[in-house]
């Protein structure tokens, strides 16, 4: 497969809400097969579709030390979400060079529709938690500093336009 250029924010693609996925073609499992390449390039623990201007709600998540152990998710939603909360420095390809500490759930359920078309549910701690739930922002029109105070966002913002 191959690696895919990651859209600059503020590309629109990465502020609209990506399609549903009806079926699990081998158009889609070729999409994720890019999107593995495309994450484990950057190096990253995760990728949606939209960041490679893919408008289709496709996630890829590897949290795994050893990696190779992706998971592909069509439609992925949140079940349910621990009260426990944790925090962890998150960043973007779309968005190089800056990155902010982020609160998220420490552990979710989510549900999604696997390679093989199925739905699955699955749950996910630590940074896999962290992970799936960044993605589905991303699905959503979300960037992670969407979840920043006004004044931090404008000063991260602030900061990548001057990496640039």
């Amino acid at each position: 497969m191959s690696v895919r250029r990651c859209l600059p924010w503020p590309d629109p693609v990465l502020r609209r809400k990506a399609a549903p996925v009806d079926t699990i073609t081998d158009d889609i499992r070729a999409i994720w097969a890019d999107m593995i390449d495309t994450m484990e390039a950057m190096p990253g623990v995760g990728l949606a579709a939209p960041q490679i201007g893919i408008s289709l709600r496709l996630a890829v998540v590897d949290a795994s030390q050893a990696r190779g152990q992706a998971i592909r998710m069509a439609n992925p939603e949140i079940l349910h979400a621990s009260a426990v909360m944790r925090l962890h420095d998150e960043a973007s390809p779309n968005l190089p060079g800056v990155h902010a500490t982020i609160e998220r759930p420490r552990a979710v359920t989510v549900r999604y529709l696997n390679a093989d078309g199925a739905w699955e549910e699955r749950e996910m701690v630590g940074l896999w938690s962290t992970s799936v739930q960044h993605q589905i922002d991303h699905l959503d029109g979300r960037m992670f500093f969407d979840r920043l105070s006004r004044v931090k966002r404008d000063m991260l913002l602030r900061r990548a336009q001057k990496a640039r």
